[in-house]
């Protein structure tokens, strides 16, 4: 089945009408492949999905969720983290204070994974940390920071290559065990993340759609990856704008390995490393 334009814009208004969340800027190529999913797990044509939405709130929010919601894991892509840690983290020990926003931050565990490298930096006492997420759902698990052991097995690997390995010096090794930041119960097949961690960042909903800064800070890092595809190219400037008048002088925006700053959006970022560097006026 193939989902029309018209589709699209008739399946955006009714949930907006219900939940009051806008995909009026979402990628269409995005939003036609969430809405055959919809279709095809609900076993419903389009007629009889808007009506199931427009009657049934629990569902248009599990829609809500199901659209909105995004992947992650320990230390994703370890190259990424070791530009953090040896060119960008260190130019901010001179901070008395540091604050870094990790906007939707899905579960959690790219949260827990800078608090860890922070520490390791013994940066984690002047870092305050923010997280926020639309989905309250991935929030509630991000507080709790309980993950299944068997999923996140695999991601132990990128740990090891961020905190115990130097990549540019490979004599330089430090034991970091597992415990110092998590717990692992094979039993019951979890881990757990110590309690220090779990209470350390600011956790809220936030509708970045809505461009909202509900902790009222500027901030030294921003964390967005992969989100910005989702989006449409006009909001994803005005995304990136927002961005740039949430973050000090020579700050930096982490968005995905797959997404770029082009277009009009280069008038407030450049690249530097891997990551952008906030432009000043």
């Amino acid at each position: 089945m193939v989902i029309t334009q018209d589709e699209i814009k008739k399946f955006s208004s009714v949930l907006f009408d219900v939940s009051g969340y806008d995909l009026s800027n979402y990628s269409e190529k995005s939003l036609s492949r969430r809405i055959q999913k919809i279709l095809e797990d609900n076993k419903l044509n389009f007629t009889g999905l808007l009506f199931k939405i427009t009657n049934d709130t629990e569902l248009a929010e599990k829609i809500l969720k199901d659209i909105t919601v995004n992947t992650t894991e320990l230390f994703r892509d370890p190259q990424n983290w070791h530009c953090l840690k040896y060119k960008i983290l260190p130019a901010l020990k001179e901070k008395d204070s540091i604050n870094i926003w990790h906007s939707g931050c899905s579960t959690g565990q790219e949260v827990y994974s800078m608090m860890m490298l922070l520490s390791e930096l013994d940066l984690i006492d002047r870092s305050n940390i923010y997280a926020s997420d639309i989905n309250v759902d991935v929030l509630e698990q991000a507080k709790k920071g309980i993950y299944k052991y068997r999923f996140n097995l695999n991601y132990f690997d990128n740990f090891d290559k961020v905190l115990k390995i130097n990549p540019f010096n490979f004599e330089d090794i430090k034991n970091v065990p597992y415990d110092k930041y998590f717990k692992i119960d094979k039993n019951k097949d979890i881990i757990i993340m110590n309690k220090e961690l779990r209470d350390k960042p600011k956790w809220l909903k936030i509708d970045l759609v809505k461009e909202e800064n509900l902790f009222y800070k500027k901030f030294d890092i921003i964390f967005c990856r992969n989100v910005l595809i989702y989006f449409n190219s006009t909001l994803q400037t005005s995304i990136i704008k927002f961005f740039h008048k949430h973050l000090v002088e020579n700050a930096y925006l982490i968005i995905g390995a797959h997404e770029s700053i082009i277009g009009e959006s280069e008038h407030y970022f450049k690249k530097k490393y891997r990551y952008y560097v906030r432009k000043s006026f």
